[in-house]
């Protein structure tokens, strides 16, 4: 039984099993989770590995009815636990009342997508494993001062340790994507008072890097309160220089919570 790989679907499907293994074996159970769910899995190359890993329940979830038909076929196991939906209209959090982690080989042209989605469900989510475009895996993983930093590192790292675990070459999948691939792990960080609001957190990054050439003073200038004082030191900078915990400090400066 052949499945065709499905451009429109992002469909890239791993060949090495080394690399299959190496993905499965870095889910480290951080946060006690039992359950595994894993976004399109194609024709099972790293399912097999995760179902070897006796500890997690394992879930998929997969549109392609030829894929599922594939899957029905050659893993048993997997029949009851196959979600034929989109991942990214799933009610995540009708669905599972326990943790569970997140991990696949993901499409790449919904891989953004997908990590936001896990930010909407943090609460379920201790832990990701995945593969994606190499330069996607790098602006997730970098820090403050790096040219990769921006908007989605500083939103995903506001909320989970991002690890890059390692490059993957196009020759390994079929058929060879047009880029490196590379695979990141994140981690949920302790749940503690997130030191601002969240909301006016995600709008103060978010504006400032749509003019990350700008200083400060000049990125958010839309958002300062008649009177502000641009002056200070922070306003300088330009947005790729701050850690998370000072764009907090930033958002408290705009907002005042006490306001």
């Amino acid at each position: 039984m052949y499945v065709r790989p499905k451009k429109h679907l992002g469909q890239h499907f791993l060949k090495n099993p080394e690399i299959c293994q190496h993905i499965a074996e870095s889910l480290t159970g951080y946060g006690d989770y039992q359950h595994v769910l894993e976004i399109g899995p194609g024709t099972g190359a790293l399912t097999s590995y995760l179902l070897k890993l006796e500890k997690y329940k394992v879930e998929v979830v997969e549109i392609d009815e030829e894929s599922i038909t594939y899957l029905n076929a050659f893993y048993p196991e997997l029949r009851g636990h196959i979600i034929d939906k989109d991942f990214l209209r799933l009610p995540l959090d009708e669905m599972y009342q326990h943790q569970f982690a997140v991990v696949g080989n993901f499409p790449y042209n919904i891989s953004s997508q997908i990590l936001f989605k896990v930010l909407d469900h943090k609460e379920l989510i201790p832990e990701v494993v995945g593969m994606f475009q190499k330069e996607v895996g790098e602006r997730v993983a970098s820090g403050p001062g790096n040219k990769d930093y921006g908007i989605i590192s500083v939103l995903i790292q506001a909320y989970y340790d991002a690890e890059y675990l390692f490059t993957v070459d196009r020759e390994e999948f079929n058929p060879p994507p047009a880029v490196q691939s590379g695979v990141i792990r994140l981690k949920r960080k302790p749940e503690q008072p997130f030191g601002c609001d969240e909301k006016k957190f995600k709008l103060v990054v978010k504006t400032a890097f749509n003019q990350r050439r700008k200083m400060l003073r000049g990125s958010i200038k839309s958002l300062l309160q008649p009177g502000a004082d641009i002056t200070l030191p922070v306003f300088s900078q330009r947005p790729e220089q701050l850690s998370v915990q000072e764009f907090k400090d930033l958002t408290n400066l705009i907002f005042p919570q006490n306001s």
